[in-house]
């Protein structure tokens, strides 16, 4: 069968990681949106009347809304040029964080993130693919790496900048500079990235979505569930899990930004290493790491033998692990299928999400029997990672084990 030609799949691509910086920034935007709302939650609900608990349902709405628009949108909007796009999904999310600050009650602050997780939705996972079109192939699990920077610095420093520009200037100021990062940031992928046109024909999502029953396809995807469920068992409760381990409140933020640090240095190295060695052999690794920083934090909690070195050690490697994921598990997809890459790495954007939705879930679960219940179901999911990681390889054949 002839494929249709698409400018989704360049024959020649040259570039170096220019775009990827630029588009980086509009992740950083987005990140710092999806983040930040957990630094002045108290302050927002307390000003619009509404306790906590109802307050963080937009937390719980944008995740939701993300999930389900991604993979949605992006088929929708296959044909649009890519650089109009994403500069009109940054511009989407400017106008919907405006839109938050200037809500009067919570319903139409939960329509605003509504809009808002709509924008983030069009715009992370095609920025990650378009990353990919634009760069040498030598040079695109680093692409993968820098685009998905921008996330894991947001999710280092997203939610204490957010406590501390409420405290200064209060929470409706500080989502406004949020507004504000995001609109630069469509100023200067406008400005910056070079054109790219959209699919050259478009299907319906019925024919779209049939590419999951590739073999290879259904082999990769169902891991970054596996992985970030695994990650994310424990992280909604790490404040109250380091305080069993008896880390006191003057160093809970130092572990928490050990965690973030980690976050940063692992994707950097996974990009790195994706384009050095095969994505799942950097998958592997992942999985091991991330088992036994779970593991040895558990250890801890078990025997009540806290120890403030290891523990640091843990959160580093802890939040390398869960962000070291992406950039191997989208080179996978856009390996698998070229024709579909935007579409995929959509799936696998909203695959992360709903990772983090299970996890949190299970985690509530779970924290009832102790710090070190949640910390022990994260290990035995991410060793089931590593063994559907290797089982997938050996089922599927050279298509799953290398792309």
């Amino acid at each position: 069968m002839t494929r249709t030609p698409s400018a989704q799949t360049p024959s020649h691509p040259t570039g170096g990681l220019g775009p990827a910086v630029v588009l980086a920034t509009g992740t950083f935007a987005v990140g710092t949106d999806a983040f930040v709302v957990t630094g002045f939650l108290p302050a927002m609900a307390a000003d619009l009347g509404v306790s906590t608990a109802a307050a963080g349902q937009s937390l719980t709405l944008f995740a939701i809304t993300y999930a389900i628009l991604a993979p949605l949108l992006t088929s929708l909007t296959a044909q649009l040029p890519r650089r109009t796009l994403l500069a009109g999904a940054l511009l989407l999310l400017g106008l919907a964080n405006i839109g938050t600050a200037l809500a009067p009650n919570l319903g139409l602050l939960l329509l605003t993130r509504v809009l808002a997780a709509a924008g983030a939705a069009l715009y992370t996972p095609n920025a990650g693919s378009v990353a990919g079109m634009l760069v040498r192939p030598d040079l695109r699990g680093r692409a993968f790496a820098l685009v998905i920077t921008g996330l894991t610095v947001a999710t280092a420093i997203g939610v204490p900048l957010g406590l501390l520009a409420s405290q200064w200037l209060g929470w409706r100021s500080a989502i406004s500079l949020v507004a504000l990062l995001a609109l630069a940031a469509s100023l200067g992928v406008r400005l910056s990235l070079p054109a790219v046109p959209g699919a050259s024909s478009s299907a319906p999502l019925r024919h779209r979505l049939s590419v999951l029953r590739l073999p290879s396809v259904r082999a990769i995807l169902p891991l970054t569930w596996l992985g970030m469920a695994a990650s994310y068992v424990p992280y909604v409760y790490s404040v109250g899990i380091l305080g069993e381990l008896q880390v006191p409140p003057a160093g809970l933020a130092f572990m928490l930004f050990l965690y973030g640090a980690g976050a940063v240095i692992g994707v950097s190295l996974s990009g790195w290493a994706t384009d050095r060695s095969t994505p799942a052999r950097v998958l592997a690794v992942t999985y091991i790491v991330m088992a036994l920083s779970l593991a040895g934090l558990a250890w801890m909690a078990v025997a009540g033998r806290p120890m403030p070195w290891l523990i640091g050690l843990c959160m580093l490697a802890w939040g390398g692990s869960s962000w070291s994921q992406t950039p191997p598990q989208q080179h996978r997809l856009f390996e698998a299928s070229h024709e579909h890459a935007m579409l995929l790495v959509a799936l696998n954007a909203s695959g992360i999400y709903v990772g983090i939705g299970l996890g949190t879930l299970i985690g509530g679960l779970t924290i009832a029997f102790g710090g070190q219940a949640p910390l022990i179901v994260g290990t035995v999911i991410a060793l089931g990672a590593l063994v559907f990681l290797r089982t997938t390889r050996r089922a599927f054949g050279p298509a799953a084990a290398t792309s």
